[in-house]
């Protein structure tokens, strides 16, 4: 017998939204447009110059000059475990700094490739401490790997990469990072940090599709993956198998590329390019600053300090009595505005409001503080209705003031 559908299913049309959550961000039409190219095979010339092209601007991307630098097929979480399969045999001392959910993630890595982790805490809303990292090197000194997130999605905070990498190389450990929220929103400086590998993910400041990673491997990591005695575990995230697609000598199949998402991957990267990623971080701090200013408006407050916090992911205390689930309910509802929840311990008791990549616009800045105005106040919290869009549209003009100075 032949199953049948209960009811007639038609096309799927989504609902348009303002996307100020944790991610994915809104895409550029331009990328938009290049997903919807006609799809070509993988080893066509023209995708394998598009391939190129696409290694040369994740190097821009990145501020590498690391040969191994492309995108995995997959979603940040596989750049991740690209990583951990790669670098962590079984039996090897791996630290991983946690300071909020991701650095979570990360232990899980390296207790699935039965390596043997040594956890360095810090609170969540605070930066990895690169003195707590020495310390834990000079009571661990057979340590192979260290791992953690440069700006921490959970709370909106960024860690000095270049502080803890150097401590984590005075003592001979390769360094592993998180970029998934920082690549396009803050400056990722790879080789200047001397950092060893590094992943992010393309639906974020690259306000790309969901659904790849791009990652990047030194010299000294890919000589370290050719050197181990033992099989990656992941047949699929073997670098020794990719570098046999993604290298730049005679490619050979590994597996079916997500071809039109890689298209619009070239195009979101084509887009950092013509903006200058100086201008690009510059973009996501100047638009931060507005709506920081109508947070303050509004009498809300940061989860995380001033001086640590991420331009493009702000976590923001739910004041007391106020409904947090509903506020987030009512913004999709009336005003077609996603926001995200707090995870773990901060379930509850924080906003993640996100401004990155082609969502980093002063219209949903504004339309954001007009909203939480309206809905905040309904709700009993108190509130000078329009003093929000006042205090943004203050911070704007300081900004263009301060940027005509500079420029004159």
């Amino acid at each position: 017998m032949v199953a049948s559908l209960p009811n007639k299913i038609g096309s799927f049309y989504p609902p348009k939204r303002i996307l100020m959550g944790p991610g994915p961000s809104n895409i550029h039409p331009r990328t938009l447009t290049a997903l919807s190219q006609p799809v070509i095979g993988y080893f066509d010339a023209a995708f394998v110059r598009m391939m190129d092209e696409l290694k040369s601007l994740l190097r821009y991307a990145f501020q590498t000059q690391n040969a191994l630098t492309f995108p995995v097929s997959g979603p940040g979480s596989v750049g991740m475990e690209s990583g951990f399969v790669n670098l962590v045999a079984p039996g090897d001392k791996v630290i991983v700094c946690r300071n909020g959910v991701f650095g979570g993630r990360m232990i899980e890595n390296v207790e699935r490739c039965r390596g043997i982790p040594v956890v360095v805490e810090d609170a969540w809303g605070e930066p990895c401490d690169p003195n707590k990292l020495e310390d834990a090197l000079k009571q661990n000194p057979d340590v192979r790997l260290v791992a953690f997130v440069h700006a921490e999605t959970s709370t909106g905070c960024e860690t000095d990469a270049k502080a803890i990498t150097d401590v984590a190389h005075r003592y001979g450990a390769i360094v592993l990072v998180d970029a998934v929220t920082s690549l396009g929103g803050i400056p990722v400086m790879t080789d200047e940090c001397g950092i060893d590998a590094i992943y992010s993910a393309s639906q974020k400041c690259l306000s790309c599709v969901p659904g790849l990673s791009p990652v990047s491997f030194s010299d000294r990591v890919v000589e370290h993956i050719q050197n181990r005695k033992d099989k990656v575990q992941s047949w699929f995230m073997d670098i020794n198998l990719i570098l046999n697609y993604w290298g730049n000598t005679v490619r050979t199949y590994h597996h079916t590329a997500p071809i039109n998402s890689l298209f619009a991957l070239h195009e979101s990267l084509l887009l950092l390019q013509e903006e200058g990623i100086e201008n690009a971080w510059a973009r996501h701090r100047q638009h931060y600053q507005a709506l920081a200013a109508g947070f303050e408006a509004l009498g809300l407050r940061f989860l995380v300090k001033e001086a640590n916090r991420l331009p493009q992911m702000s976590a923001i205390l739910v004041p007391e009595g106020i409904d947090e689930a509903l506020v987030r309910q009512e913004l999709v509802a009336e005003y077609g505005l996603e926001i995200g929840a707090g995870l773990g311990p901060l379930a509850g008791k924080v906003w993640r409001f996100g401004l990155m990549g082609y969502t980093a616009q002063e219209s949903h800045v504004m339309t954001c503080l007009r909203a939480l105005d309206t809905i905040l106040s309904r709700m009993g919290h108190p509130v000078r209705s329009g003093e929000a869009e006042s205090a943004a549209h203050r911070a704007y003009a300081a900004w263009h003031t301060a940027r005509a100075e500079k420029t004159a």
